[in-house]
């Protein structure tokens, strides 16, 4: 696991889970350590060079992640996470627009639920589900089971422009308000 050099931790939310990636920098050294989700990905343990780049995956679609490390001044570093060769902050704010993702509880349990906007895959707790579409006189309905549970993504049209499409999920046929993007 990582020693007492841990300088950056960032939390990356995936269709497939939210993945903690860590990064360690020897500043004496130039070792570099990256964890995900606690998992060692890279080791280097003696650089001369200390700015650079480390990249790797996250997740089980892969996804390119890249840590930057620069030179601030001095002895100081910066550190900075690039995910799909996006800032931290630009892929969040890409994912808001791409995915809708709504936390619940089914049967005592936290689940998780993520839809793709853009391929309709469902995913919950990191599973990718197998799912039935279908055209409704308001929109559509993309079906799945959690566990023994009936639920349903509603896409409907808001009526405004800017607003677009609204989707609900919907658990036995009780609408959800567990969303959080």
């Amino acid at each position: 696991m990582l020693s007492g050099d841990v300088v950056a931790v960032w939390e990356v939310e995936l269709s497939d889970g939210v993945h903690r990636v860590e990064f360690a920098h020897g500043t004496t050294t130039g070792k570099r350590v990256v964890c995900v989700n606690g998992q060692e990905v890279i080791r280097k343990d003696w650089m001369f060079k200390l700015v650079g780049k480390e990249t790797f995956t996250v997740g089980s679609a892969q996804t390119r992640a890249t840590i930057a490390i620069e030179a601030v001044s001095g002895f100081a570093y910066e550190y900075t996470l690039e995910i799909g060769g996006k800032s931290l902050q630009k892929f969040i704010d890409s994912r808001a627009e791409t995915t809708k993702t709504w936390l619940l509880k089914v049967d005592g349990e936290d689940c998780r639920v993520v839809l793709e906007k853009d391929t309709m895959d469902v995913w919950c707790n990191g599973q990718k589900m197998d799912t039935t579409g279908e055209f409704v006189d308001d929109g559509t309905e993309t079906h799945f089971m959690v566990g023994e549970h009936d639920c349903c993504i509603k896409a409907t049209s808001s009526g405004r422009k800017k607003s677009g499409i609204v989707h609900s999920l919907l658990l036995d046929g009780e609408k959800t308000a567990a969303s959080t993007q």
